[in-house]
């Protein structure tokens, strides 16, 4: 028995593709703590079961779940159809084109149900590429196991008797901390090329080594991506950025020959002193505030990471005669517009950017009401926290980001001795470009109500056009 258990984790009797048998591993071999399972999850498999139904948890919360790891969200499979799970629950709603699941909702906390997945896809609609488009093929629960993409996330956890079913050797891979795609790689990336983000993912998350098969497919193969839906690949990418390793995962991107095209120009941001002291100093502060269970704006995280490609342009747009303001709202547009091609970036989300950006030049103007206009912004924290980045990467200098502390932080007489001292120039918006007229401006000349003209795009030099960024007021 001892030496039976031995082979089991060893990966001695490692199950091939073709396995209809797992091994199966009690909870003193597994060791699953059952208090971090989470109570909707076991209702959910209750219920299955109790109406005659196999039900698992299943997926990378049970991965997790090995690691001693609290999942953040859970995922049952079950021979149960979509209709018959619908049945079953008050709240649940059968959503999905290309595989119907079911999402069972309690209060806030929805879990994903899914039906045992048939044993091929080569009779499923494809796209030109081999990409499948379509499959709603249900099976057994063994070809279930063979159409997940890792062996470590192909693994069943029944809570009511503590087992766990392993068919491909996943625990031997989550022993060894190894990453393996099951069956032949070339094929699994064909049929979805979004699982090369994937497995970039998971190698960052867990810090666990691809498997040499695995990878190898991987830097020929990239240009698939490009055939898939850019929503999903927005959802994977979000997903990737908010996992709390994000810089290891734009890491592991370069290391697979995958950051082409996702985020354009990316690759020579990171290349460049300024854009890459940025940029790291961006993802390690959404790295740690994943951790300490704080909330992260996708916004925020994006408008950072494609920063210096609109510094760049605001820039060039200057230098050709352009006011800053206009400027940096042209800017704006190249990039996002350059980036909705790769990435479907939502509304929302393009908006916060905007509002980020625009803020900007707006900090350089610490004279008058200015200040005071700019406090009552909704997305003052967003880009005061935008600008301190802007500081600590070297560029544009700390004065500004100390004066904005203090003047946030300050009462009524601090905030007007700070607005009666004479600003400094030495915060130019990034190398003498960015902003400078506005900085300039602000220090060198006159009060701007003095070149009043109408039409708020190109008032003047001294960057009043900022007073009325595009999405002031909305939430």
């Amino acid at each position: 028995m001892i030496k039976k258990f031995i082979r089991s984790i060893l990966g001695k009797n490692k199950k091939d593709a073709s396995s209809t048998e797992p091994t199966i591993l009690s909870q003193k071999q597994h060791g699953i703590d059952l208090q971090l399972v989470s109570p909707n999850a076991i209702r959910v498999t209750q219920t299955l079961q109790d109406a005659g139904f196999k039900a698992f948890i299943v997926g990378g919360a049970v991965r997790d779940l090995l690691l001693s790891v609290k999942p953040k969200d859970f995922d049952v499979a079950t021979n149960a159809t979509p209709e018959q799970v619908k049945q079953l629950f008050r709240r649940a709603f059968i959503i999905g084109r290309r595989f119907q699941i079911v999402h069972v909702m309690f209060g806030q906390e929805l879990i994903e149900v899914t039906t045992f997945r048939g044993a091929s896809a080569d009779m499923a609609p494809k796209d030109e590429h081999g990409r499948v488009l379509r499959d709603n093929t249900f099976g057994e629960q063994h070809e279930d196991a063979v159409r997940r993409d890792f062996t470590i996330n192909a693994m069943y956890y029944d809570p009511a008797s503590q087992s766990v079913l392993d068919y491909h050797g996943g625990i031997a891979d989550i022993r060894a901390k190894t990453l393996r795609i099951i069956g032949e790689p070339e094929a699994r990336y064909r049929e979805d090329p979004v699982r090369m983000l994937r497995v970039v993912r998971f190698a960052a998350k867990l810090n666990f080594n691809i498997d040499p098969a695995s990878s190898a497919p991987i830097a020929v193969m990239a240009p698939l991506i490009d055939n898939v839906p850019a929503a999903r690949v927005f959802d994977e990418m979000l997903k990737l950025l908010m996992s709390g390793h994000a810089l290891a995962c734009l890491q592991q991107l370069r290391k697979q020959g995958l950051h082409h095209g996702l985020l354009p120009l990316l690759d020579v941001v990171l290349e460049q002193p300024l854009g890459e002291k940025f940029v790291t100093l961006a993802l390690a502060n959404t790295d740690a505030r994943i951790k300490q269970g704080k909330p992260v704006s996708p916004g925020f995280l994006f408008a950072s990471l494609l920063w210096h490609q609109v510094l760049e342009k605001w820039r060039a747009y200057q230098a050709a005669g352009e006011y800053p303001i206009p400027a940096l709202h042209l800017a704006a547009d190249d990039v996002l517009n350059a980036q909705t091609e790769k990435l479907a970036l939502q509304r929302k989300i393009a908006s916060d950017m905007r509002d980020i950006w625009a803020m900007q030049p707006r900090f350089e103007r610490r004279t008058g009401k200015a200040p005071y206009k700019l406090l009552e912004h909704l997305r003052l924290r967003a880009g005061y926290d935008f600008l301190l980045l802007r500081c600590a990467s070297g560029e544009i200098d700390a004065e500004l980001g100390d004066w904005w502390t203090a003047f946030m932080e300050g009462d009524g007489p601090e905030r007007e001795v700070l607005l009666s001292r004479k600003p400094t120039n030495s915060s130019s918006g990034g190398g003498n470009a960015g902003a400078g007229p506005a900085a300039g401006a602000s220090a060198n000349t006159g009060p701007a109500k003095k070149r009043k003209r109408r039409g708020g795009r190109n008032r003047s030099k001294t960057g009043g056009g900022a007073d009325k960024p595009s999405n002031d007021g909305e939430a």
